[in-house]
């Protein structure tokens, strides 16, 4: 057995394994976590047109602050996972949370360039630190309870999304100002949940055996090829937020109908995604990571040709079982490939393929549908998904054996 197979199976034997009552109890508090953080996430929705609006900045440099809390989401991931690893994942969630309420507040009261953009990064960095840790807590969970725990938080987060964009939208009747409060408030909120009900799950690990992340992550080709495909499949992901309002509006379509087709997809998440974690639950991974980045593909693809407002439904409808599938064995198949010791970093590093497909698939995304037109982003779209699905068969074995030990 190597040095690192010593040290984690080290660290496996004097990790707790909490009761199955116990287990369930923390996760339908993470759950609860993530549909009140997401839910009441309602002044991100509109924060290019509060910028606009009533601080008067020109577009682009709302587009900068925006950019900000990007740089501070990228941040947050890698941020995240280090101080679960560190300082524990509970206190890391409190941190996250709370930092997140200070940092809202602040935005939304800031009056000058440099405290907004400060501001900014600050949102990002404190409002994401929650994913790579939730991650890294069901991660800490038996293996055969992660898909169901990792499926619920999927789901939780999906309908609190759309309770967000619907609570925004009617809130913002009464001023931009209210939106940070109540944002502010449900963070808080995610905090106190955490603080009593969510117990702490990092594996005691002796100082002498800790280790540092990046050399085990250089000696560890699978993840690293894992989260290659992942940012990959990401920047391609996002097109439906990127690109896709592009086309919609030059096929004559009006925000009232982009809101409908991005509302479709959250009533099919809301749905489905139950039913696919029962279905999916313990088919190989490497198959249904392959196959279901190939239909996001195919519905990038077929959104770039369809005009019709039907046919802009059918192909979010296709690319939404694609993300089904991939959101349902993505955070098992990570926990799976991470060492004990090292959970909430890989968590971390699983979760900053998510921010760095968000920068590069607006930036990708609309310079070809710009310079190249709507065909190429087609063949685009789906020749990534094909060479995805190739990709992910192609490491099929490697990931069979990762996560079948």
């Amino acid at each position: 057995m190597t040095t690192n197979g010593a040290l984690a199976t080290a660290a496996l034997a004097i990790e707790p394994r909490p009761s199955r009552a116990r287990q369930s109890s923390l996760v339908w508090a993470l759950t609860a976590t993530h549909f009140v953080s997401r839910a009441g996430g309602v002044a991100r929705s509109f924060l290019v047109l509060y910028l606009t609006q009533e601080r008067d900045l020109s577009p682009a440099t709302a587009g900068a602050v925006v950019a900000a809390v990007g740089v501070g989401d990228i941040g947050s991931q890698l941020l995240g996972g280090w101080l679960a690893d560190r300082i524990g994942r509970r206190h890391t969630m409190l941190v996250g949370f709370l930092g997140t309420a200070i940092a809202l507040i602040a935005l939304g009261s800031a009056e000058t360039m440099p405290g907004i953009c400060a501001a900014a990064v600050g949102v990002g960095l404190m409002a994401e630190l929650f994913r790579p840790v939730g991650s890294a807590v069901v991660a800490d969970l038996p293996a055969q309870e992660r898909v169901r725990a990792f499926g619920l938080l999927f789901w939780a987060a999906n309908l609190g999304f759309t309770v967000s964009t619907v609570a925004a939208g009617v809130l913002v009747r009464q001023g931009y100002g209210i939106l940070f409060w109540i944002n502010a408030a449900a963070s808080v909120l995610a905090a106190l949940i955490v603080w009593r009900h969510v117990p702490e799950t990092r594996p005691s690990t002796p100082e002498a055996t800790r280790r540092a992340l990046l050399p085990v992550l250089l000696r560890d080709p699978l993840m690293l090829v894992m989260a290659a495909i992942h940012v990959v499949y990401f920047t391609l992901f996002l097109q439906a937020f990127s690109t896709l309002p592009l086309l919609m509006a030059g096929d004559g379509h009006g925000p009232g109908t982009f809101g409908a087709v991005l509302a479709l997809n959250g009533i099919v998440i809301v749905v489905v995604q139950p039913i696919a974690v029962r279905l999916l639950d313990g088919r190989d991974t490497a198959s249904v990571l392959a196959v279901s980045m190939l239909l996001v593909g195919i519905g990038g693809g077929l959104g770039a040709v369809a005009h019709s407002g039907t046919g802009h439904a059918g192909a979010i409808l296709v690319w939404t079982l694609g993300q089904i599938g991939v959101s349902v064995k993505f955070g098992a198949t990570f926990a799976d490939l991470a060492p004990a010791d090292l959970r909430g970093r890989y968590m971390g590093v699983a979760a900053t393929t998510w921010s760095l497909g968000a920068v590069l698939g607006p930036l990708l995304g609309t310079a070809l549908l710009e310079h190249a037109g709507r065909t190429a982003l087609w063949a685009a779209c789906s020749a990534i998904g094909l060479a995805l699905f190739a990709a992910q068969r192609a490491i099929a074995p490697a990931l069979r054996t990762t996560t079948t030990n």
